[in-house]
């Protein structure tokens, strides 16, 4: 069993090391798939021995399809830049290489957000299973926002011991920028599948996100990381029907 890591990156400089390095022993080869950086991601990248090549960005889903297609190995890796394996993860890889396995197995892994330095896990972020290896061919990324992975056949998820861990927020305000870009952009899809709503899901929905996630989801035992993310996910939901309000109301008017 031989294992390619697919990675895109973009000005990845600071993160990017952490996520190759653990790939160590695990990868039989590394492809990275860049859109235009001008910071020192390529020479990292090339040090490290992975193949860097460039692709104008399109979107995330034709992005990771194009990096999926120079892929040489039995198996695809799919890993984001601000992403590492654990220790325990590492070993569970390993010792897959050495046996064989079904083509339609698909392994899971779950994710472990770090939040400004702290690790969330609760507020309905952990657990996070996530589809990340597969046989090479058999599954493609679908979707221009949240992409998704879709395959050509019948497919047994196996999910694996140890976490992916994800270091996605530095800041407090890069969890509002994100918000902010992404909350229009997913009212823009649930409006295009035809998806409506009225001024009480503003008043609501965002009252539930918060009071589920904070308290039945246990983000209180995050302490005050769990605390703002919680917030903040409460208001990603009312940026989401705020927008998706206007462009119901636009239409009737």
């Amino acid at each position: 069993m031989t294992i390619t890591a697919v990675i895109i990156t973009h000005n990845e400089e600071r993160i990017i090391g952490r996520c190759l390095q653990s790939l160590e022993g695990v990868a039989d080869e590394i492809v990275v798939v860049d859109s235009g950086s001008t910071d020192a991601t390529e020479s990292i990248c090339r040090q490290a021995g992975a193949r860097f090549e460039h692709h104008d960005w399109e979107n995330f889903s034709r992005q990771k399809n194009y990096a999926n297609s120079l892929a040489s190995c039995d198996w695809i890796l799919s890993i984001d830049a601000d992403e590492s394996l654990s220790d325990a993860l590492r070993e569970q890889l390993s010792s897959l290489k050495a046996n064989p396995l079904e083509d339609n197995t698909v392994f899971s892994f779950n994710r472990l957000t770090n939040y400004c330095g702290h690790w969330i896990r609760h507020c309905g972020w952990y657990p996070d299973w996530c589809c990340r290896m597969w046989r090479n061919g058999i599954a493609r990324w679908e979707g221009i926002i949240h992409e998704e992975l879709h395959f050509e056949k019948d497919v047994c998820v196996r999910r694996l011991e140890g976490d992916m861990l994800h270091y996605s927020y530095n800041t407090v305000g890069d969890h509002v920028a994100r918000l902010s870009k992404y909350a229009p952009l997913s009212a823009e899809k649930d409006f295009e599948r035809g998806k409506r709503c009225g001024v009480a899901a503003i008043a609501l929905r965002p009252a539930w996100t918060f009071v589920r996630n904070y308290f039945f989801r246990g983000g209180m035992l995050d302490g005050w990381a769990g605390f703002t993310v919680c917030r903040l996910s409460a208001t990603y939901t009312l940026v989401k029907y705020a927008e998706l309000y206007r462009r119901c109301h636009e239409t009737t008017h």
